[in-house]
């Protein structure tokens, strides 16, 4: 906890990586820190027609930009959970699982994530038939008739997306009418695979083996209509009624509204000296890209001026950014790697490399990476994914095994330099969100591997009984790397638990054994099974619970 940086950004979409833009340009030392994957919830959005100056483009492609920029002017990027902040000194410090950092000024970007509904087999039917992501779970349901709860941006366009797999879409609008822009609302009111209902709520959905029932209430007529799937099929449910705010960090420190969002001034400074907000978190009308940009950019030029004025009155100083001559920005605004522009072949992006270089630099053990592989295509896709990934370090030995009859293939396995199995494995390729996951699962096998407190370490080290993990994924999902770092992270730490990751798109056998319509997917001893993504505590204590 040496190095001094001028501010901490906590959380990695929009708002925070435009204030890293900012900042780091402007010659201010900068630490962002995500817990998850970089990008934010618009990662996931497959069209962004509405953000001023690029046409149209996938949520992915518009962060990944604005991540390539911030790496430019020398932001420096972590992934870590943030578990507290200490605000009180001149000197903050940010507390997480991978160490403490002191910065002059910090700021919070950590977003919203989805609210529940409450209607009766919410909880109970969440993984099996209950959604809350099209891009992470519409797959599972073509063919199938759908219904979607909400009538905002996200129920009008997300219904849109599912059009591509389900049979038919129900909007199921609480209100007169939709609350977002014509333009969008008019792509649902418009499409032949869509009816909407207004002034209608849930009430009830139920079923044996899946949903096959609901029943919902108009509340101007009190109509009570009750729905059954055809014999033999089920129904998928999509819940997107709005966001809760990410403010747990700072509900005890700084001042919130009733509905928990974080109150700032009209400089995003909250009731905190030296702690600023930006984005989905704060008190505001429009929450959007361009609004959450508008507050990262609004943020940093007010920490300038409070970082400076700190830097003055108490003599600290920090180091000045680097530029990363690596990040060159092109005439098609994209940036390109100039070691690698002309490898066509290679596997990872400069940003993967650079977080590769940070880990593999930290690891105190050499590893053996075990592939065991068939003759498929997703076969070799992931043997050249771990040849390429062991070039890198020199700590790092990959094994190829053929047509292994023990294994679900293709998978890699993560064995100690002395050929002993640490329990975790991946079966497929971990490749999009799954990456930092996996990477991070090698750090803690390697060590020295993310801090832990020592209550919770005692508690991994008292399980005395033999548990298996699966945790069933897909790459397009934002809520799966935490329950998959949860997971391993105590798996490397055990010699009694594994956890092994599976790609669900590739193992249709599980899927269907489990009956799961929804990810991530966690089954406890091929018994036991648990939807939703889970922090390392909440791991804990289910297996803690079973055995």
């Amino acid at each position: 906890m040496n190095e001094l940086y001028d501010v901490v950004i906590i959380g990695g979409g929009p708002a925070g990586l435009t204030a890293a833009i900012y900042l780091t340009r402007a010659k201010y030392s900068v630490l962002l820190l995500e817990k998850e994957s970089f990008g934010g919830n618009i990662a996931i959005t497959h069209e962004v027609v509405n953000y001023p100056g690029v046409g149209v483009c996938s949520g992915k492609e518009l962060t990944d930009t604005m991540y390539s920029q911030a790496e430019y002017f020398g932001t420096e990027f972590l992934i870590a959970e943030v578990v507290g902040l200490s605000l009180e000194e001149d000197v903050k410090i940010v507390h997480t699982n991978r160490g403490d950092y002191k910065c002059l000024g910090v700021l919070l970007a950590t977003g919203a994530h989805p609210k529940q509904v409450g209607f009766i087999g919410e909880k109970e039917f969440r993984g099996r038939g209950v959604a809350y992501c099209a891009t992470c779970d519409g797959e599972f349901f073509t063919g199938k008739e759908v219904f979607v709860i909400g009538g905002g941006y996200a129920a009008a366009e997300e219904s849109v997306f599912l059009t591509k797999f389900a049979r038919h879409v129900t909007i199921l609008i609480r209100g007169d009418d939709f609350s977002c822009a014509e333009a969008v609302a008019d792509q649902a009111r418009s499409h032949e695979k869509i009816t909407i209902l207004t002034n209608t709520v849930v009430e009830e959905i139920a079923g044996d083996n899946g949903i096959d029932y609901i029943r919902y209430k108009n509340t101007k007529t009190n109509e009570t209509i009750e729905h059954h799937a055809e014999d033999g099929e089920t129904f998928g449910v999509f819940v997107f009624v709005g966001y809760a705010p990410a403010t747990e960090l700072v509900k005890d420190i700084a001042r919130l509204d009733e509905h928990g969002y974080i109150i700032t001034d009209k400089s995003q400074k909250t009731s905190v000296d030296g702690l600023y907000a930006a984005g989905d978190i704060c008190v505001k009308s429009l929450r959007q890209v361009v609004t959450a940009t508008s507050d990262g950019a609004l943020a940093a030029t007010e920490l300038e001026k409070y970082v400076a004025e700190v830097q003055r009155r108490t003599g600290l100083s920090t180091k000045e950014p680097m530029l990363n001559s690596k990040a060159l920005r092109t005439n098609s605004n994209k940036t390109i790697d100039k070691d690698d522009s002309d490898k066509e072949n290679n596997l990872f992006t400069a940003e993967m490399r650079a977080q590769l270089n940070t880990v593999f630099e930290r690891m105190t053990n050499h590893l053996i990476l075990k592939v065991c592989v068939d003759n498929r295509p997703i076969s070799q896709e992931l043997q050249e994914y771990v040849e390429q990934l062991v070039a890198m370090s020199d700590k790092l030995k990959m094994n190829i095994i053929h047509n292994s009859e023990a294994e679900l293939l293709p998978c890699v396995k993560v064995y100690t330099s002395d050929e002993a199995y640490s329990g975790l494995a991946f079966h497929g390729v971990p490749g999009g969100h799954e990456f930092t996951s996996f990477v991070l699962g090698l750090y803690n096998v390697a060590g020295p591997g993310q801090s832990l407190d020592d209550v919770i370490k005692a508690r991994i080290k008292n399980i005395n009984k033999k548990v298996r993990i699966k945790v069933l994924v897909s790459l397009s999902c934002t809520m799966c790397p935490d329950l998959v770092i949860a997971a391993q992270h105590i798996a490397a730490m055990s010699k009694n638990i594994t956890a092994e990751v599976y790609d669900i798109h590739h193992f249709e056998d599980l899927k269907n054994k489990y009956k799961v319509m929804s990810v991530p997917c966690m089954i406890i001893n091929d018994e036991h099974v648990f939807f939703g993504k889970k922090s390392i505590l909440e791991v804990l204590e289910l297996i803690e619970s079973l055995n």
